[in-house]
């Protein structure tokens, strides 16, 4: 019965193992095969202006054309109520003031960041994405135009010395 019991145990196991290797292999490979996509704007406003108003989850609804309510869940995750449905949002990383990425739940995007870059007297913003279904290419490619004219426009009403207060995202 001992014996029995061992066969079983370590069938499993090995199974069990197997089943990672295979599952490691799918993510690997979803992982080079995810589609992407990036926009690029320059922005009149330091690269800390820029940085301080990304790196501000709390505030997204102020200048987020999309972003309408955010609640924090805790440090680094965020829930938006936006126009195109509820978004969780975790950080996975951050390297101020250059860039940064999250995790998106509840949106096409399976992941998305920043990254900013001073050129002279602009910075250059990059939003960039990941997703699954490539048929959303489009959608997403315009998104992130709207996003970036939102940044650019609270940016540079910022640096112009304007009132958060005073912000007309519309």
């Amino acid at each position: 019965m001992l014996l029995k019991i061992k066969s079983l145990i370590k069938t499993f196991i090995n199974n069990f193992i197997q089943s990672l290797f295979t599952l490691k292999k799918r993510l690997s490979w979803k992982e080079k095969h995810m589609p992407k996509l990036e926009r690029k704007v320059d922005i009149t406003a330091s690269q800390e202006k820029i940085w301080q108003i990304i790196d501000d989850d709390d505030d997204y609804a102020r200048w987020n054309i999309v972003v309408n309510e955010v609640t924090k869940l805790g440090e680094g995750n965020y829930f938006f109520k936006t126009n195109v449905g509820d978004i969780t949002s975790t950080r996975i990383e951050t390297n101020a003031p250059e860039s940064l990425a999250a995790t998106q739940e509840g949106s096409p995007m399976t992941s998305l960041g920043y990254i900013l870059k001073p050129k002279g007297d602009v910075v250059e913003a990059t939003i960039w994405t990941e997703f699954d279904d490539a048929n959303q290419e489009t959608v997403l490619g315009i998104a992130g135009e709207m996003l970036l004219k939102s940044l650019k426009k609270y940016a540079e009403h910022l640096e112009s010395g304007g009132n958060p207060e005073e912000f007309n995202k519309k």
